[in-house]
């Protein structure tokens, strides 16, 4: 008996065993039908409607949606404050919980419902206040703005109250709060963020100064300062611990844009083509729509959460941005009163700062008090995260804190008729400086540099911090509008910018130390160039070419530079030798030319420069191309071993990481085996997700940072950054335009229109846009 018993103990873990294993499967197929339940029974439900009738209080008459086979509204109104309710609405449709993490990031929310993950993040975002500024602005707004973006936010109110969420709000146990137009003015806030401003490379130089000789931190600055600015003394901030998990824009936010008269187009019309470069993902950042009432007829794109189409064209007119970039973002050392933290110095007195008091909710989390410090010039951003200066931190004065009118101008230019009143429009639109090119129907091109630009003494201060307690130190106001870079009917014939420096060495005020690398510019210009007969393909192509001017400048130097040993280095240098200088995804040399010029940068700088002060080194690949051209006369060149050392270095490693992930023959590689776009949604690193709302396996695509067709892309080669939004527009026929929204207009999974322009996007088609006759399914709000 006691055998047995024993016998029978020693089983019983076993059983145990299987009968744990049994729930275990059991409580994963039980996941697993629940989510197939939840995706083919609840998904759907959700999906917004496109005809039939949905009754909405606030409106004054009847507003018909009709949705083409792009997905794209077109919304016909009676007046203009239907028109926007029917804009919110439609927007919740296809885009509320884009719409709900943009108002949630860019007023430091995110952590309510994400958790400890994004409080840093939150904290950042609070110290900095782009809500607060937003209130600032929204008080400066006329009326007849506030009442739109008050029809527009009651529009996507109707839809929170009566539509079905989508799934992502079920996922993430949100429940909407109701929109006000605070959150779309914060929104356009965040827009000023995300296209940046350059105090991340004062603090770098700031670091180099501190830590490196003077003349090897002067080389590594964007321009050769001939004042030859020194480190302050008198006050020390540690930037790689004030500034530590700090969040920055994408280094590489810019666009392409170009116009041209007539006098060289078949139509004899002026052409306009416009490619905003931003974050790529899903869903777009862009929103295509087409909106139509009494006096208001204008069609392009706009950010979601915003009324208006801040890009695009009406009968008359057509416009297209790229980013400026000025220096209009100033970090201040301060002193702080020992005796009292709320009291810095300025002008010999201690002057009391304002402190805002922020509280952060943290889901499963312990709430977050945050004290947040604001003096003359800005808040204190050195100690979001903690008291790390003592006595010396560092302010931000930013321009986008200001009261500004972004969205009032967005109205205003949508119903702009020539260049005279588009331009009268500009002067409300301040922050983000953008060049703007033009085109009318009357035959006018145009171009203007603008925003609010400040006026520095010396365009060597914008290089580093300024001394927060010396009055001399202080802006000297900004450039007046009349003043700003304007071009009207060139006698070239075209305008186009690309990023690139876009004022003369007689323009009498500074703009910026920090511009694109010319290579888009360059190559636009050379094909606009003495061209007389273009067409809507002829830009669209254009738009589409991968030519890398960067590789046709040092591709000898480095061929030059090389000493190939191994037969294998010496089988890729005859490749490189052959190329056509074209990033085509097919072709191997793409692959080999950008890492290896990424390993120069390596060699150059890894050593020196910590990876948590690599991000503040923004503009790092124009610094390289200069090395690069000063060649064994560059301190960093001889401190790496010289030209020849560090080019070989780097051409072995980049052979040597190339054959390891993708074999030993070179005929085998490929620059799309390793650059390929997804267009991710955010939602889709958790868990089984990716498989719903992500495309499927990226998809290999020509182009890179320097081509005018922009795919920037991380290390491991997935491109998510460039020219989301495509347009191109003959003034001939106002009332068609070409576009691509990558990847698609729905941020519903479900919808047909979710990724179903992702391949249009890759392969480079476009869908023609109609303004005055669109067909597809109807929907009608009635009031």
């Amino acid at each position: 008996m006691e055998t047995a018993r024993k016998l029978d103990q020693e089983k019983r873990p076993g059983r145990r065993w299987k009968k744990a294993a049994w729930w275990t499967i059991g409580i994963i197929v039980l996941l697993i039908v629940s989510t197939v339940v939840f995706v083919n029974a609840y998904t759907p439900r959700s999906l917004p409607e496109t005809s039939g009738e949905v009754q909405m209080d606030g409106l004054s008459a009847p507003v018909t949606i009709t949705r083409d086979n792009e997905g794209v509204p077109h919304i016909k109104a009676e007046n203009e404050l239907d028109l926007f309710m029917a804009q919110g609405f439609v927007q919740a449709q296809d885009r509320l919980f884009q719409m709900e993490l943009a108002r949630r990031q860019a007023s430091g929310r995110l952590s309510e419902v994400i958790g400890e993950a994004t409080v840093d993040q939150d904290r950042y975002f609070r110290t900095l206040g782009l809500r607060r500024a937003a209130e600032r602005s929204l008080a400066v707004y006329s009326d007849e703005s506030v009442d739109r973006l008050q029809a527009f936010a009651d529009g996507i109110n109707a839809f929170i109250e009566n539509e079905p969420l989508s799934p992502e709000f079920a996922m993430m146990a949100i429940d909407p709060e109701p929109w006000t137009p605070l959150d779309s003015v914060t929104i356009g806030k965040y827009m000023a963020f995300d296209l940046g401003g350059h105090w991340e490379r004062q603090a770098f130089n700031y670091y180099l100064l501190q830590e490196f000789p003077e003349e090897e931190a002067y080389e590594l600055f964007p321009t050769y300062p001939e004042g030859a600015p020194t480190v302050l003394t008198e006050a020390s901030v540690d930037i790689e611990k004030s500034f530590a998990n700090v969040v920055l824009p994408h280094e590489f936010n810019g666009s392409n844009n170009w116009v041209v008269s007539g006098e060289k187009t078949l139509s004899g019309a002026p052409m306009l083509a416009d490619d905003p470069h931003l974050g790529m993902a899903t869903p777009s950042i862009w929103y295509q729509m087409h909106l139509d009432a009494p006096g208001y007829q204008v069609s392009g794109v706009i950010f979601a959460g915003t009324p208006g189409i801040i890009l695009g064209h009406n009968d008359d007119i057509a416009w297209g941005v790229t980013n400026v970039g000025p220096d209009v973002q100033q970090l201040y050392l301060e002193k702080r009163n020992p005796e009292n933290p709320h009291q810095f110095l300025y002008e010999e007195e201690w002057e009391e700062a304002d402190v805002v008091k922020e509280t952060i909710g943290v889901k499963d989390g312990e709430t977050v008090e945050l004290e947040v410090v604001e003096t003359r010039h800005g808040p204190v951003i050195s100690e979001y995260a903690g008291k790390t200066g003592g006595e010396n931190v560092m302010s931000l004065r930013w321009t986008a804190l200001d009261a500004t009118t972004e969205l009032e101008a967005v109205l205003e230019i949508n119903r702009a008729k020539d260049w005279e009143s588009f331009e009268e429009g500009l002067e409300k639109f301040l922050v983000p400086a953008q060049n703007f090119v033009f085109a009318s129907k009357d035959g006018t091109i145009a171009y203007k540099a603008n925003g609010r630009i400040p006026i520095y003494d010396n365009p060597d201060d914008a290089l580093l911090p300024m001394r927060g307690w010396e009055k001399e130190d202080e802006w000297k106001g900004f450039i007046s509008f009349d003043e700003l870079p304007r071009v009207v009917n060139p006698e070239e014939g075209f305008v186009a910018t690309a990023n690139n420096k876009i004022t003369s060495d007689d323009y009498p005020y500074h703009i910026s130390h920090n511009w694109a690398q010319p290579y888009r510019y360059q190559r636009i210009a050379e094909m606009l160039e003495g061209k007389n007969d273009l067409g809507a393909e002829d830009f669209q192509a254009m738009q589409m070419d991968v030519k890398n001017l960067q590789a046709e400048e040092f591709m000898p130097l480095l061929l030059e530079q090389t000493k190939a040993e191994s037969d294998l280095e010496r089988e890729v240098l005859a490749k490189m030798e052959e190329w056509n200088l074209e990033d085509d995804r097919n072709l191997p040399q793409p692959l080999v030319f950008h890492k290896w010029m990424s390993n120069i940068q390596e060699e150059l700088y890894g050593e020196e420069l910590p990876d948590s002060m690599r991000k503040f080194f923004k503009g790092s690949g124009q610094t390289t191309d200069e090395l690069l051209r000063m060649g064994e006369d560059s301190l960093w060149m001889e401190k790496a071993g010289g030209m020849e050392a560090v080019v070989t270095e780097a051409y072995r490693k980049t052979l040597s990481e190339v054959s390891e992930q993708f074999g030993d023959d070179p005929d085998a590689w490929a620059w799309g085996d390793f650059h390929a776009v997804e267009f991710t949604h955010p939602l889709s690193s958790i868990g089984f997700l990716e498989r719903f709302l992500n495309p499927g396996d990226p998809y290999p695509v020509s182009g890179s940072r320097v081509t005018v067709r922009a795919a920037g892309f991380k290390t491991d080669g997935l491109v998510n950054h460039g020219a989301s939004w495509r347009f191109v527009i003959d003034m001939a026929d106002t009332r068609e335009a070409y576009h691509v929204v990558g990847p698609g207009q729905s941020g519903h999974f479900r919808s047909d229109w979710y990724h179903d322009q992702l391949e249009d996007w890759v392969e480079g088609r476009y869908h023609t846009t109609s303004t005055d006759h669109a067909s597809g399914e109807v929907l009608t709000l009635s009031p």
